[in-house]
């Protein structure tokens, strides 16, 4: 098949984009970033909240605007390339099955879905439908994960031992004004709490770290406010990676500041992430006997990387990650490896609420996803 027969026919080579859900990270996150772009247009847009389609024609005064995602899907097939999708986890299966049943590509917000099922199907169904799902997998991007990357991919720490992940919010993430704003800690929207709304950015980092995926799962997660939210704002996670190599993860809705804090150990050296602030510690023999602190010294490199943690759109991460999705349309890769690795997120989050249901008992990962992925051959 050619590239071109994955393009909507009479196309200039300009992708033609329908983008569901102008909420906060629709509006302030994915428009800016294609409205940048040469390569693509968004030409239809849907969102079930009067006042944010009123919103829409400031930004885009072309596109079409909608009621609801269903509309849209039935008034613009055979007139876009791919759905965009920005809605709450909790419809993320059903309007990606109906947008592959179509004929479109897929981009999806994560969580890929709030249910391993749901997010199993889209992978099955789009290498069926040969159509991309590509999630939005954006926190890789960030300048500062990416130089992270590139240092243990050089291999100047050696292979990594472990890692450990903390994200500190004040808050959840509020959605807009005008519509539900605390979706995120309602279950029925969200599909659950902190681990939902932010393990997938911090699970998916680890398996580029540690170079595999994870083979178990130990969880604690807490909710302050029971009375008000059925949504946990805390989570405790401990991944296994082969090799006895561990990966903590903690992540917060009830900080008093918003901040990343990332370490990654390994054999011969270190990195620790303090929001813009990486410093990269490599182990350097002396003479002497080895005693206390070991016979070593660190020559230390610091470095700041702008990498814009608080603003919330991460507009300027998502170019870096459309140029993959539009690779992986160009190259037929249509449940590929960040599908595949969205698949593994949702499978972690999924286990790690039943471990810490069950008295945060270590629970096994893998077996699933891995069924699902020897039948995701394109």
């Amino acid at each position: 098949m050619q590239v071109q027969q994955l393009i909507r026919a009479g196309s200039t080579g300009v992708l033609t984009g329908a983008l569901v859900g102008y909420g906060f990270i629709g509006a302030q996150g994915h428009v800016p970033a294609y409205l940048k772009r040469s390569d693509v247009e968004i030409v239809a847009v849907a969102d079930i909240c009067a006042a944010r389609r009123a919103r829409v024609p400031a930004a885009l005064p072309r596109a079409r605007v909608y009621e609801t995602a269903d509309a849209l899907l039935a008034a613009e097939k055979g007139h876009v390339d791919f759905l965009d999708i920005a809605v709450p986890p909790c419809d993320h299966a059903r309007l990606t099955l109906k947008a592959l049943d179509l004929g479109l590509h897929v981009l999806c917000e994560k969580p890929l879905a709030s249910s391993l099922g749901g997010a199993t199907s889209m992978l099955e169904r789009a290498v069926r439908a040969r159509r991309v799902v590509f999630p939005c997998h954006n926190y890789k991007h960030a300048p500062v994960v990416r130089a992270i990357s590139d240092i243990i991919h050089s291999g100047r720490i050696g292979k990594v031992r472990s890692a450990t992940l903390s994200t500190f919010r004040n808050t959840h993430a509020k959605g807009v004004t005008e519509w539900n704003t605390h979706w995120r800690r309602q279950t029925r929207f969200s599909g659950g709490g902190i681990a939902m709304d932010h393990g997938s950015h911090t699970f998916y980092l680890t398996f580029d770290w540690m170079g595999c995926r994870p083979v178990a799962v130990t969880a604690k997660m807490l909710n302050q406010e029971p009375e008000r939210w059925d949504t946990e704002d805390n989570a405790s996670i401990v991944l296994t990676f082969p090799g006895g190599r561990l990966a903590q993860a903690y992540l917060t809705w009830t900080a008093g500041v918003r901040k990343v804090l990332y370490s990654v150990q390994g054999e011969r050296g270190a990195i620790t992430v303090d929001d813009d602030e990486l410093q990269l510690a490599i182990m350097r023999p002396t003479d002497g006997p080895d005693v206390a602190q070991g016979a070593v010294t660190w020559d230390v490199e610091r470095r700041t990387l702008g990498s814009d943690w608080m603003d919330a759109s991460h507009t300027r991460w998502f170019n870096a990650l459309f140029d993959q999705f539009l690779a992986a349309v160009e190259s037929h890769d249509f449940a590929g490896r960040e599908a595949q690795d969205s698949l593994r997120c949702v499978e972690i989050i999924t286990t790690a609420y039943r471990s810490s249901r069950e008295g945060c008992r270590e629970l096994p990962l893998g077996a699933a996803a891995q069924e699902v992925s020897k039948g995701l051959v394109a």
